[in-house]
């Protein structure tokens, strides 16, 4: 056999090893290896039974997802034919799973006629993560060893369960302590010695009790609330329904059909593409992988606010011992007190041990002087968001931190050149953009200055990773990646209501469509005092920017948003949910009548294009300026940290499904309309629309 699947003989037992590194992937040549080779040892005279095993490190992940919509995907044996190569034979098969068996990898186990587990395996069916369904009987045969309602739960989540959970559940026969081979042997000469043979999943009946319909009624109607927009959560219910009611080939027939038909939608393509942008994302051209990385084991914070306390959870998240740092007594206090009450929410809820949570806290220490932090390898500045303010804390950190610190600012959108120019060694400067709350977003936006060296980017991007971020480069411009576009976003969100929509129907159109919630209702959690801030600079540095005045009438009444109970909606605090406000309405009347402003019937679909072309436009022009190092990071930062729908892909692939082409003449149409002068078609998109090209090419 090849490397790819050895065989070996012990004892009358057939041991087919899978050896694909990194993840023992069912890739076509692991297949064929795979059934080869049990085929072979079911001829095989002197073969009593066989074990299927991987390492301990890993069974098999499952599918290789780059050969989906391949001509790979479709070499025999594909994974149903394996399955039905593991049915027919005449010879007892166990599935010895270490490490983790998912997706693919956990349908070729259910195959085998008996399985054994380490304790700490991990076995799942997560396909749903990349918008599909199981789609070689696992639908159809987990209900069978596992109940319904957890098979059903297993799959519409994804998650997986341990090999002692597996147990428990009738998933597996049996946990192996110690060696995984010896083990998985041990137990298949038991099965010898009590003369058992094969035992297919396939003639089993589904684990359920009382009446199919009124539990799939039931499930259908709470996985429909939960998987607003993902086709694949419902689709695994219809499956499960059919492997109760129907006999085994009809219903593995059923799931084959609806996993082809997710396989080949926008939603499934969608996911994969998230799936390698995010792997993508730390590859930078002109920084070498193998880059000397500086050593970051303590690091420093200033400011004890929302954002640097925030900061400081994900350093000691990990291990890193903080200095947090804040100008006055009173600022520290409440900072620590936010933390603990933070780690002490996350307590309650049995998702951090208490001992866990003092290891943590002791990680932090509190002080009033800069000079504190001066040993730390990284010091990260989250104060005001004003260029005076951050210049003066970069002179004075230049002053007091050691040569070789990175000097990081978590700045939103300001220049980080003319930060680290302030300094003497730009060269150890910068940005490192957070998001609120930085203790629970994944994006961080990698912000490198002219002068930033590479190992700094480089050491960056990996501390990133480290503390559990998803790191995207961006170059230097005003709002960097994220907030360059979501200015324009939020720029027609208030065209729209000067052409005569309310709030609430152009946040329910945007949430309709995927968005975690409309533009306004946004503006609403962030604080519209920061936008306003943002437009009272712009008016100076951008003249010609236009804006309409709507938001900044909201914000002159102290109508800042959900801190003040009171922006585009009011609140009854401490709930947060939005309610349409009278107040609100009169405001906006009052303004389209001063600036003669007639209004129209605006649709939903036209509210969508308008907003989300207005993000695809601006990200077309930061690509083409290389701010953006590719189309699938401005993806990746809209995916992680906006609230961009993952089975729409990310501005820049959604614009791709939609054709470049179509998207250029909706915004040759809107250029007519309203304040059409703002949409001016960046180049490259023009480019790529005439040559039929895609962002993500």
């Amino acid at each position: 056999m090849s490397d790819a699947a050895s065989y070996t003989v012990v004892d009358g037992i057939a041991v087919i090893t899978m050896n694909n590194p990194p993840v023992n992937s069912m890739s076509a040549a692991n297949r064929v290896h795979v059934g080869g080779a049990l085929t072979k040892a079911d001829a095989d005279p002197a073969v009593k039974a066989i074990v299927l095993i991987g390492s301990e490190k890993a069974f098999s992940g499952g599918a290789e997802i780059r050969e989906f919509n391949t001509e790979k995907s479709r070499v025999s044996p594909v994974l149903p034919e394996l399955n039905d190569i593991q049915d027919g034979l005449k010879k007892p098969l166990v599935g010895a799973i270490g490490g983790f068996a998912l997706g693919g990898g956990l349908e070729l186990a259910l195959g085998c006629h008996y399985r054994v587990a380490m304790p700490k395996a991990q076995l799942g069916l997560p396909e749903v993560k990349l918008g599909l369904l199981p789609g070689s009987g696992g639908t159809q045969r987990l209900p069978r060893v596992v109940p319904m309602a957890e098979a059903v739960k297993m799959m519409t989540t994804g998650s997986a369960v341990s090999g002692d959970k597996a147990k428990s559940l009738g998933l597996v026969d049996d946990v192996v302590q110690g060696d995984l081979l010896q083990g998985a042997l041990e137990f298949t000469r038991k099965l010898l010695a009590d003369k058992k043979g094969p035992k297919r999943i396939r003639d089993l009946p589904a684990k359920m009790e009382g009446d199919p319909k009124a539990f799939f009624d039931a499930v259908r109607a709470e996985v429909k609330k939960t998987s607003r927009g993902y086709p694949a959560p419902l689709e695994i219910v219809a499956c499960c329904e059919a492997a109760a009611t129907r006999p085994f080939d009809e219903g593995r027939k059923f799931e084959r059909e609806r996993f082809m038909v997710l396989v080949e939608g926008n939603e499934s393509k969608a996911m994969r593409h998230m799936f390698f942008a995010e792997r993508q994302t730390s590859k930078i051209p002109d920084v070498p992988e193998d880059t000397p990385l500086r050593p970051v084991k303590s690091a420093a914070v200033i400011g004890a606010g929302t954002m640097g306390g925030g900061i400081t959870m994900n350093f000691v998240n990990v291990g890193i011992p903080v200095t947090i740092m804040e100008m006055k007594q009173d600022a520290l206090d409440r900072g620590m007190a936010t933390i603990k009450k933070n780690y002490a929410a996350t307590v309650s809820k049995g998702r951090l041990k208490q001992d866990e949570m003092d290891k943590r806290m002791a990680l932090i220490t509190p002080a009033l002087d800069l000079a504190a932090g001066k040993n730390a390898d990284i010091v990260i500045e989250a104060v005001f968001e004003r260029m005076d303010v951050k210049q003066d804390i970069f002179r004075k950190l230049d002053a007091v931190m050691k040569p070789g610190a990175i000097l990081a600012t978590n700045t939103s959108t300001l220049d980080v050149n003319a930060i680290a120019d302030v300094t003497k060694r730009p060269q150890d400067v910068i940005g490192t953009h957070f998001f609120s709350p930085a203790n629970v977003m994944r994006l961080l936006e990698v912000v490198r200055g002219a002068k930033t060296a590479k190992d700094v980017l480089a050491t960056t991007m990996k501390l990133g990773k480290a503390i559990k971020k998803v790191p995207v480069v961006s170059g230097v411009c005003d709002g960097f990646i994220g907030n360059r576009m979501i200015e324009k976003y939020g720029q027609q969100s208030l065209f729209l209501l000067d052409e005569g929509c309310s709030p609430q129907q152009v946040d329910a159109a945007a949430y309709k469509w995927g968005m975690a919630m409309g533009p306004l209702a946004m503006g609403d959690m962030a604080g519209l005092d920061i936008g306003w801030e943002i437009r009272k600079r712009r008016y100076v540095e951008r003249p010609n920017f236009i804006y309409s005045k709507i938001g900044d009438k909201v914000a002159e009444l102290g109508r800042f948003g959900q801190k003040t109970g009171k922006g585009w909606y009011r609140y009854e605090l401490p709930n947060r949910s939005p309610i349409p406000d009278a107040e609100v309405e009169k405001i906006i009347e009052q303004y389209r009548k001063d600036n003669n402003i007639k209004t129209r019937q605006i649709s939903d679909e036209e509210i969508v294009e308008r907003l989300i072309y207005a993000l695809v436009n601006e990200a077309a022009y930061i690509l083409e300026e290389g701010i953006a190092l590719r189309a699938s990071d401005i993806d990746m930062v809209y995916l992680t940290g906006y609230g961009f729908p993952p089975y729409r892909g990310g501005p820049m692939f959604y614009a791709d499904t939609v054709g470049l082409k179509n998207v250029l003449n909706s915004i040759l149409k809107f250029q007519a309309g309203y304040q059409g002068e703002v949409w001016k078609p960046a180049p490259l998109l023009v480019k790529l629309a005439n040559e039929g090209r895609k962002f993500n090419d």
